[in-house]
């Protein structure tokens, strides 16, 4: 799957039109799944907890689950939805005509600002069971799932391409210490936040960290380490 989004990547860069709409439409993905997982999800999962006050705090979740970054991320996601799919729509007149490219980025941060709110209300449980039959019904948790699974496979996917850039073999301590941050910054913007609706619940396990270091090893590696070559 990340080859594929690699060819798509390089068919984008040639001009096809086709290729920057599936990116655009990728995109805008990643940033409606979340906020509707966190919309079907949030009374069924507080109800399984027994509407405990919010999620089990502690100094990582409180760094992991940080909205800063998490907002950080989603306007930069917003950025590439309105230049792939405004670009697709509006043609050259998205960056020469301010009255149309300035409203659409005020309306771009203030939904943006409102979907970071409704993902992270999926941590504070409700007063009281939604309205809505479907709400209360299992289809809507397992849509949820489904939301809440298909952005973390496009994040992994967006993660993987680590795998893909050249790093060659670390030099020193001082270059090694750079990777580590670089890594446990670009881990803090694009692995962790898809996954901290599963983190609420698993924070704390071992098993759960063992999997994820596991599962994550070869991009560790690449980029602490490097590969020897630049190929």
């Amino acid at each position: 799957l990340t080859g594929l989004f690699i060819d798509v990547f390089r068919q984008a860069d040639t001009g096809d039109r086709f290729a920057k709409l599936a990116l655009g439409l990728t995109c805008l993905a990643m940033w409606v799944l979340p906020v509707a997982g966190a919309v079907l999800k949030r009374w069924h999962f507080h109800r399984r907890r027994g509407l405990k006050v919010g999620y089990e705090e502690s100094a990582l979740s409180g760094c992991l689950f940080n909205p800063i970054f998490y907002f950080c991320l989603n306007l930069v996601i917003m950025s590439a939805v309105l230049t792939g799919l405004g670009e697709q729509l509006f043609g050259d007149a998205l960056m020469k005509n301010g009255a149309l490219f300035v409203p659409l980025v005020i309306a771009g941060l203030c939904l943006t600002i409102v979907q970071t709110y409704l993902i992270y209300r999926y941590f504070s449980p409700p007063k009281r069971a939604p309205r809505s039959s479907f709400m209360r019904a299992p289809a809507s948790e397992a849509l949820g799932d489904v939301c809440i699974f298909v952005n973390m496979i496009l994040f992994q996917v967006a993660w993987n391409l680590l795998t893909f850039s050249p790093f060659g073999r670390v030099s020193g301590f001082t270059e090694f210490a750079g990777r580590l941050f670089f890594l446990c910054f670009i881990a803090m913007l694009i692995y962790f936040p898809p996954r901290m609706f599963y983190l609420a619940e698993d924070i704390n396990r071992r098993r759960t960290w063992l999997t994820m270091l596991l599962a994550n090893s070869p991009v560790i590696v690449r980029v602490l380490i490097g590969t020897g070559s630049n190929a």
